[in-house]
């Protein structure tokens, strides 16, 4: 039998920031990925929820010193990374490495974000 694991994305448990306005779900876990964290973040209109972070030492109980890779599934808005905003939407993917402060803004029709994330070099520690 082949090793695939097929899910909807509405099906995989998550958790609602509480605000309302974010929610997260943790898609390594429900497909069994080892190697990498990966994630579909769900960003209402125009909010800020959204946390700004980095990834240089230990954060939010995640791992340290990972990049990250930003794709918008549907929806779209930017990534400020230091200041400096990109636009985020399904046309444009953005990598962050780990130091770099990024912080998500959706626009007026919200979000659907897939967020990757590893640290070169090192095993994947799923939290």
């Amino acid at each position: 039998m082949a090793d695939v694991t097929h899910l909807k994305i509405d099906d995989i448990d998550g958790f609602n920031h509480s605000s309302g306005e974010m929610s997260l779900r943790k898609v390594q876990q429900a497909l069994g990925v080892s190697s990498f964290g990966i994630a579909v973040v769900e960003l209402g209109p125009e909010t800020d929820v959204y946390p700004e972070h980095h990834h240089d030492g230990e954060q939010f109980g995640q791992q340290a010193d990972q990049e990250e890779v930003f794709l918008a599934l549907g929806g779209g808005g930017e990534i400020e990374v230091d200041g400096k905003r990109y636009p985020l939407d399904p046309g444009h993917i953005v990598r962050v490495g780990p130091k770099p402060k990024r912080k998500v803004y959706p626009g007026g029709e919200g979000m659907r974000l897939l967020v990757i994330g590893g640290t070169p070099g090192k095993p994947y520690e799923a939290r």
